[in-house]
């Protein structure tokens, strides 16, 4: 399934080229189960808004328009038809200018987490190679890249220990900052399932979330207060003697560090800031330190925050202190977003590591891919998605290639996002569709749709799956394998791959962590788990089993101060500002909102706010409110959702119409250089020309 990061296995239906519809397989992460995206979300693929021959933007036509109104009706009188001869040659020739006159480094590239493993790797190959720069990323780092920074530095690796399907083997389950009913639905059913099975589940979230109603424990903390219920947890558990003592001395280091610093972070201290009593903290404390297994699952609750590093080393550190990692039922699991978002980052995807994590500057690590991709290359790791578009308003980097990111829509305080786009000198976008970013573009190059390619995908519990091609691209639409080979010779570079199979094995020579997976094998068995070092390896569900991948086997204890959110509420942005997903469409909506279906379900811009503040506001369930930050303003349609507290509302961010991200706060976490996107001020009133 091309959604969430859960990985379902599933059989399309096909006549005469169309999918009619699809039925859930017996794959290790579903058992035959789908939600309602991967029944229903899949005649995107054959709306009329379909790409179907390149375009060129006309000569003189102005890039500063209005994407949030824009009447596609009027396509036509901003780009033109043509050739894929000319769209290439025009790609190509305007890279190279802003390379030649500018350097490397005024060029960038955004790839996909919805690709393919083979077109995530090929496309940083190609930055890295043909741009002759590091900057590359993706989705990642609007999403998990704190959780992956916390899990490098503190274990070694950014992959999840354990797998979903663990909530079987735990006696504990911990969700924090996530809501996987509506993020990872079939997840969700395992975890209600371990519930009712009479594991003990606890859930901890501002937002009470609707897997709230089957957790034994239901913690709901005040926002931008995580670290201080986490150490507050921690501190609870030196207190009661309940550190595992051999784990700790034989496992980690730098622990009396991090005790010394819990000292200021006592239970009855915390729970002034965060909301929960102390004998809950104690209580909780207890019950995951002496459980025989105990796993952590968080989304992005916990990493979307300039403390998002901060928030993860915590739950890491809680983890380490307690042993509660290395054995079947335990560890830390962040919950992928994205389909592929573990695959583009696992194939280097990032602008600080080649594939597999390794560091672009790290001698031996740079010269060994010198050696590997016969060139040379820079030395310094690159820009990241929101640093790459404050290089582009310093008028320091003109050229971006973007490949089926929609940065004009998922990027936060969008009016600074969308002036970076319509200010680039040139802007190559390669979609499905014509995006908000791709209005923005010079050239448009009409790509494959997951249904319509074969290639590698991972999942969020490091499960390398097979997709195959059902059907084709429409019209003039090619492999996105294609169009970036056709680029990579553009730019010089002589590649010659007839395939993702060709690609994937190049793939494994490089990646370590998948050199016992071959391409037969994937066909045979349709689903791999890395680790898999060996062609006998049956791959490592549990890992960390016996050592960290660390310089010395052990894994680091950091503590985590407490930070505020870089912008608080005051007297007159008074509400705090939560974004996320629905159930029904993803992300920035670019397919589900083409999938008849699911848009029928959900067609218009919701904020959601609890019965209470509504009445505040003197409105009703659908009248339009007007939110409004320090960066932007919207209109949407109230809805009642009692699980939010006081001075809380939450906006999905999928609607382009009422764009949620005209309102984020773009500050960075120092470590990850991930946005604030839940938690900015905002103030909100009633609506009265509805």
């Amino acid at each position: 399934c091309p959604y969430c990061g859960v990985g379902c296995l599933l059989t399309y239906n096909v006549k005469n080229n169309k999918i009619l519809f699809t039925d859930g397989r017996d794959g290790p992460s579903n058992l035959s189960r789908l939600c309602v995206k991967g029944r229903y979300g899949f005649d995107y693929i054959s709306n009329e808004g379909r790409l179907t021959k390149p375009l060129i933007r006309k000569d003189g036509v102005s890039k500063n328009i209005d994407v949030s109104n824009f009447d596609f009706n009027k396509l036509s009188d901003i780009f033109e038809e043509t050739t894929w001869d000319i769209a290439l040659t025009k790609t190509t020739q305007g890279f190279k200018n802003i390379k030649n006159k500018k350097g490397p480094n005024a060029l960038a590239g955004f790839g996909c987490a919805k690709g393919s493993n083979e077109e995530a790797y090929l496309f940083q190959k190609l930055i890295r190679t043909g741009f002759n720069t590091n900057n590359v990323d993706h989705c990642t780092r609007l999403c998990h890249a704190s959780s992956v920074v916390a899990l490098l530095e503190m274990i070694g690796s950014g992959a999840v220990s354990n797998q979903v399907a663990d909530v079987t083997e735990a006696d504990v389950i911990i969700v924090i900052g996530s809501n996987p009913t509506v993020n990872h639905p079939v997840a969700a059913t395992f975890m209600k399932n371990a519930a009712k099975d009479g594991k003990t589940l606890i859930v901890m979230d501002p937002k009470k979330v609707e897997l709230a109603r089957h957790a034994n424990y239901y913690l709901q903390f005040k926002p931008d207060t995580d670290v201080a219920l986490i150490n507050a947890i921690m501190k609870s558990i030196i207190d009661q003697n309940l550190v595992d003592k051999d784990f700790v001395n034989n496992r980690t280091k730098d622990f009396k560090k991090l005790k010394e610093h819990l000292k200021d972070y006592s239970p009855e201290k915390m729970s002034r800031i965060c909301g929960i009593s102390p004998s809950q903290i104690n209580e909780i404390a207890r019950i995951y330190a002496s459980a025989p297994a105990s796993i952590i699952f968080w989304g992005m609750g916990i990493s979307q925050h300039i403390h998002g590093t901060d928030n993860a080393r915590a739950l890491i550190s809680l983890s380490l202190m307690t042993g509660q990692i290395g054995r079947p039922g335990t560890g830390l699991h962040p919950l992928r977003g994205q389909n592929n978002v573990q695959g583009a980052s696992d194939a280097g995807l990032i602008p600080m590591v080649f594939p597999d994590y390794q560091r672009v500057d790290d001698p031996k690590i740079n010269d060994f891919f010198e050696k590997f991709w016969e060139t040379e290359l820079d030395k310094k790791p690159g820009l990241t998605v929101v640093e790459i578009m404050d290089q582009v308003i310093s008028k320091n980097l003109t050229g971006l290639y973007v490949m089926g990111e929609n940065p004009a829509m998922s990027d936060p305080d969008l009016n600074h996002s969308r002036k970076a786009l319509y200010s680039l000198n040139h802007l190559v976008v390669q979609d499905i569709f014509v995006t908000e970013t791709a209005l923005y573009a010079d050239v448009i190059l009409p790509a494959s749709a997951f249904p319509e390619k074969t290639g590698t995908f991972t999942n969020t519990d490091r499960r390398v799956q097979l997709g195959r091609q059902a059907v084709s691209p429409p019209g003039d639409a090619q492999q996105d394998l294609w169009i970036i080979q056709q680029i990579a010779h553009g730019m010089g570079l002589n590649w010659d791959y007839s395939g993702p199979r060709d690609v994937f094995e190049e793939m494994t020579q490089c990646m370590p962590s998948i050199s016992g997976i071959t391409w037969e094998r994937l066909e045979k068995d349709h689903s791999v788990t890395y680790p898999c070092t060996s062609l006998k390896d049956p791959g490592q569900p549990t890992i960390f089993t016996e050592t960290f991948p660390t310089d010395d086997g052990l894994a680091q204890f950091i503590p985590s101060p407490l930070v505020n959110a870089a912008e608080l509420p005051d007297n007159e942005y008074n509400f705090i500002l939560i974004t996320g997903r629905q159930l029904e469409h993803w992300h920035t909506g670019s397919m589900t909102r083409r999938a008849s279906m699911l848009d029928q379900i959900e067609p218009d811009p919701v904020a959601n706010i609890c019965l209470a503040e509504m009445k505040k506001l003197g409105v009703n369930e659908g009248d339009l409110i007007t939110v409004e930050s320090r960066r932007g303003k919207i209109d949407v349609y109230i809805r009642r959702d009692d699980g939010l507290q006081l001075n809380q509302i939450y906006i999905p961010f999928c609607y382009v119409e009422s764009a949620a991200n005209l309102l984020t706060n773009a500050a960075l976490d120092p470590d990850a250089k991930i946005p604030e996107f839940k938690f900015c001020a905002v103030k909100v009133k009633k609506n009265t020309a509805h």
